[in-house]
Parts: C-alpha cells; structure tokens; sequence
C-alpha cells in the first residue's frame, strides 16, 4: 500500500496534519471514528469522499508511524 498516494500534509490545511487529500478529514479523526466503534461501511457512507483505498492509506500511515516513532505505554497501574 502506497498511502503517500492517499496521505499528505499542507500548512494551510489543519495546520498541517496528515489529512486525506483532496479532503479537510485527518488521519487522527478517521482513526477516532474506528475506535469508537464506526464500521467501514458507516464511515464511507457518512464520508462519501473517502474510498477503501484511502481508509488502507490511512492505516498503512498509521502503522508505518508507529514502526518509526518510539513510544512508552502507560499502564493504569503506574499512577
């Protein structure tokens, strides 16, 4: 999956967070709405812009930024 394809950042747009293009929907919206609970099929319909391509694109984004970045998980204990 190429999401650079799918996937870009401009200054002018949400101050520069990966958006899909062609679109003002961010990367961390569209993952917003899968966790909390929206299906494939609810987000195409109410999101008519986007296509299943650009939904991989976004997860493909999302998983390669993960593989790069380092990150600490809090557990609920560690208060």
């Amino acid at each position: 999956m190429l999401w650079k394809d799918f996937i870009h950042t401009d200054p002018k747009i949400l101050l520069g967070k990966p958006v899909v293009k062609g679109t003002r929907l961010s990367v961390d919206f569209i993952l917003g709405l899968f966790a909390e609970g929206w299906t494939e099929q609810q987000v195409l319909e109410n999101y008519p812009v986007l296509t299943n391509m650009s939904l991989r694109a976004v997860f493909a984004f999302a998983a390669e930024c993960l593989q790069e970045e380092m990150f600490a998980v809090v557990s609920a204990d560690s208060r």
